[in-house]
C-alpha cells in the first residue's frame, strides 16, 4: 500500500472547499486531513465538522506545530511566510498559485525549500488535465507550428459553485483583513514598483490570480518564451503577445461580468494540423476538457475535425496524486516552484512591456523588482 500522509491545509476558503477537500477525502488511502487552519473560527469548525477533522486553529503558526508531513498553502495573500515556517518544521509544502506576488519572493520560497530538503509543488492543476496531457504527448504530430492563441473570457463565478455544499462565514475582524490588504499592496509595490492603480489590480487580481495557469501552461508545450513583443492593460482585460523563437502567441483575458458563461480555448496551428483545447470552467468538478484537430490537405475542400475527450479524471485530483508520488518518491514534482517563479518573470515582464510600451527581451530572467519604484 502507498504510504499514507498527514496533510494540514491553511486556508479553508473556495479552492479549498470546492476542490482540494472534496478529492483529499476521496483520496484517504493517500492522504488523512491532519489539521485545518482559517482566520474565520466559524468557517474552520464548519470544515472541521463536515471532514471529520478535530485539529483546527485560526493560526498556521500552531498548525505548523502538529505532526504533519505536508501542508497546502491556500490563503489569498502572500505564501512565502507560511511555506518557509513550514521548511523550517520539516514539512513538504504545496503552494496554490501563484507562488509568490514577486520574483524575489519565489526565489527565496526556492532556496529555503532546498536548504531544508523539502519539496515545493506549486498548484497549476491545469499541467495534469487529461486533454492538455494528450495534446503535450502529440505536438509533433501539427508539424512545424506557426502559431498559438490563448483566450480567456471571463465571466462571474457564482453559477459554477452555487450548487456545491461550502460553508463560507466570514467573521474574521476588519482590522485583521485591513492588515492583509495593506501586506499585500507592499509586496506588489515591491515586485512592479509603484504604478498605477489599473496596473496594479491587473497585476495582482488577473495575471497572478488567473492568467498565469495560461503562461505556464503554454511554457509547458512550447518552452520559456524569448520574447514579450506587446503587452496592453486596460479596463476589461489584458492582451499580450509573446514569441517562441518564430512562433507567435497571442494571449488575450477578457472580464465580462454581465456573461453567464465562462470560456477558455488555447489554439495552436501548424502547418499540417490545428489542435484546440476548450477548457470549461475549472469550478466544474470532472468536467472533460475537448481537444479538438482540424486536418485536411493543402488546395483541397475537403476537411475533417476529431473532437476527443482524454478522460474525465478530474486534474484537481490527478495533481495531489502526483504531490504524494513525489513526496514518497523523492522526486521533484512536474510543477516545481522554479518553474512558477519562471512565470512571476514573465508576469513582470507582461507589466514593464505595457507600462514602457516596448518589447522585452528574455523576459524569463526579468523583473522589475529595484528598477521601478
Amino acid at each position: 500500500m502507498a504510504e499514507r500522509m498527514r496533510i494540514g491545509l491553511v486556508g479553508c476558503g473556495l479552492v479549498a472547499q470546492v476542490m482540494h477537500l472534496p478529492y483529499l477525502r476521496e483520496l484517504d488511502d493517500l492522504f488523512e486531513i491532519g489539521g485545518v487552519c482559517d482566520l474565520s473560527p466559524a468557517r474552520v469548525n464548519a470544515v472541521g465538522d463536515l471532514y471529520n477533522v478535530s485539529r483546527r486553529t485560526t493560526d498556521w503558526r500552531e498548525l505548523l506545530t502538529w505532526p504533519l508531513d505536508v501542508v497546502m498553502v491556500l490563503t489569498a495573500g502572500s505564501h512565502a511566510p507560511i511555506a518557509e515556517a513550514a521548511f523550517d518544521a520539516g514539512i513538504h509544502v504545496f503552494s496554490e498559485k501563484p507562488l509568490a506576488l514577486s520574483v524575489s519572493e519565489g526565489q527565496a520560497m526556492v532556496d529555503h525549500a532546498k536548504r531544508s530538503d523539502r519539496i515545493l509543488m506549486t498548484g497549476y492543476m491545469k499541467r495534469y488535465d487529461p486533454a492538455y496531457e494528450q495534446l503535450q504527448a502529440h505536438m509533433a504530430d501539427l508539424g512545424e507550428l506557426r502559431h498559438t492563441r490563448l483566450t480567456t473570457q471571463e465571466s462571474p463565478l457564482d453559477g459554477y459553485v452555487a450548487h456545491y455544499q461550502m460553508r463560507m462565514p466570514n467573521d474574521v475582524p476588519a482590522s485583521v483583513i485591513a492588515e492583509l490588504q495593506a501586506d499585500d499592496r507592499a509586496r506588489v509595490r515591491a515586485a512592479i514598483g509603484d504604478v498605477d492603480a489599473l496596473t496594479a489590480h491587473v497585476y495582482r487580481d488577473w495575471i497572478l490570480d488567473s492568467m498565469i495557469h495560461e503562461l505556464n501552461a503554454v511554457r509547458g508545450l512550447l518552452g520559456d518564451p524569448t520574447r514579450v513583443s506587446f503587452a496592453q492593460i486596460r479596463e476589461s482585460g489584458i492582451t499580450t503577445v509573446l514569441e517562441f523563437g518564430d512562433v507567435e502567441c497571442v494571449a488575450t483575458w477578457t472580464d465580462l461580468p454581465g456573461m453567464a458563461r465562462y470560456r477558455q480555448t488555447w489554439e495552436f496551428d501548424g502547418v499540417a494540423r490545428r489542435a484546440v483545447l476548450e477548457l470549461p470552467s475549472p469550478f466544474l468538478r470532472s468536467a472533460p476538457t475537448l481537444l479538438r484537430y482540424e486536418d485536411g490537405a493543402a488546395g483541397a475542400a475537403a476537411s475533417s475535425e476529431t473532437v476527443h475527450i482524454a478522460g474525465y479524471d478530474e486534474a484537481f485530483k490527478r495533481e495531489l496524486r502526483e504531490l504524494h508520488a513525489a513526496i514518497t518518491e523523492g522526486r521533484q514534482p512536474r510543477t516545481t516552484g522554479e518553474d512558477a517563479v519562471r512565470d512571476l518573470a514573465l508576469s513582470a515582464a507582461i507589466v514593464t512591456a505595457h507600462l514602457e510600451h516596448r518589447a522585452v527581451e528574455d523576459p524569463m530572467t526579468h523583473s522589475r523588482e529595484g528598477i521601478a519604484g
